[in-house]
Formats: structure tokens, sequence, C-alpha cells
């Protein structure tokens, strides 16, 4: 029986197009074993990981005011810096002055701890101030770390200081960037724990993650707005 001419047409079409199908799929596989092995033979490009990612500041985890009197064993430094109000304390008759607020702790003060004691808050009923006091510049002062209220206690000594040199803790960090951090100054390319050791915590500005965000710091009167990418400060201006 004759074949159709037309059906002989259509037949050699899609032959020579599983043909062609076939030959590129193998060109495809060839060539994905070929980058396969390109990168193979490449030299591996690890991600270097931050340092301050391995930093792990000892802490007390205090629990109650006599496990807090572990902070006069070492010095402590300041960790929330121009967050925490201190006040003129009495050692005579330990007694802080609540209506007369000394000032706010710089970032990374540095303090020896004297004494932790408990006191009535003076606008609280019923709820009682836990207090770390010490001496600076010959003078005696008392900072609220936590609160007590029917033996309930709540202490975040932990949030407030070090008890650890942060220097040692970042000894990696660049000798330029410790004095600015020392000066109480910022410049371009610190992250924000380097601007927090600097000039005091920040408070965020709109959205944005971690490292990726505007902070708006109040520095103890002289404030300043800073956007950080990807963890380095891009921009830094006075602020408002």
């Amino acid at each position: 029986m004759a074949i159709d001419p037309d059906f002989q047409k259509k037949l050699r079409i899609f032959m020579v197009a599983a043909i062609l199908i076939a030959g590129g799929r193998a060109a495809y596989i060839v060539y994905e074993r070929h980058e396969a092995l390109k990168g193979d033979a490449e030299p591996k490009r690890e991600t270097a990981l931050n340092p301050d990612y391995y930093v792990n500041p000892k802490k007390l985890h205090a629990y109650d005011l006599k496990s807090a009197q572990a902070l006069t064993a070492q010095p402590v430094w300041v960790k929330a810096g121009y967050q925490l109000t201190y006040y003129p304390y009495d050692r005579a008759r330990h007694k802080t002055d609540f209506a007369h607020e000394a000032g706010l702790l710089p970032p990374l003060q540095k303090l020896a701890i004297q004494n932790v004691v408990v006191e009535a808050a003076p606008k609280a009923p019923g709820l009682k101030q836990v207090m770390a006091c010490f001496a600076l510049e010959g003078k005696n002062y008392a900072v609220p770390i936590g609160a007590e209220k029917e033996g309930d206690f709540r202490i975040y000594a932990d949030d407030a200081f070090f008890i650890q040199d942060p220097r040692e803790l970042y000894n990696h960090w660049p000798a330029d960037v410790w004095q600015k951090i020392d000066a109480h100054e910022v410049q371009p390319g610190m992250s924000e724990l380097q601007a927090n050791f600097a000039i005091g915590m920040g408070v965020p500005a709109g959205s944005g993650g971690y490292g990726w965000r505007t902070l708006h710091y109040a520095n103890a009167g002289k404030p300043f707005v800073i956007t950080f990418e990807n963890d380095r400060a891009t921009e830094i201006k006075a602020g408002s």
C-alpha cells in the first residue's frame, strides 16, 4: 500500500523535531555536568561570620536581694547607656533621695557597686525598689536595678550592666572604633552595638530589622539619627 505523501512529510517533520529535542536535552545535561565540575574545581568561598556573634557576656541571673549582692564582687560597666536614672544616696541613713535626679548613667561607665538595698518606692505604695549603691567622683549614689512586691523580686541587673570589661569582650574591634566609643562619638561604618556603646541606646524609627533600620539616639541631649545598612552606619545626622 502506497504511503500518503502528506503523511510522509509529517512523519519526517516529527522525526527531525524528536532528534532536535533529544539533542538539546543531551547538550543541556553535558552543560550542567560541566558547570558542576567547574564549580568543584574553584576554591570554596566561606562566608565570614561576625566575631561579635561569638561573644557571650557572663550574666548573674540574680533573682533576689541576696543573689543581687554578687554585683559587689567585681566592677560593672553600664550596658544601657543613658537609660538608667541615678539618685543621691545617703549612706549614713541608708536612704535614696528620689526627689532629686542626679542624671543618666553614660554608656560603659565603670562602677564599683558597694551594696544592694531595698527601699520603698515613693510613688508606688506596696512596691519597693532594688537599688545598687556606688560612689562617683567622691559622691554617693544609687540606681534602680529591680523591684520587689510582697517578697516577689524582679531584678534586671543583667540588662543594666556588664560584669566583664567590654573592651576585653570586644577586643577584636579596631583601635579607632574604641577611640570613638571612649569619646562618646560615632562614625560611619559603626555597627549598632558599637553606636550603642558610644552614645547609648537608640529607638527605632519605622520598620526594619536589626542592622537594617534607622535609630534615634537621645545621647544625653545631643541627639543623633543614624541609618544602618548591613549593620553598618551609612548616614549620621543631628537629631532634634
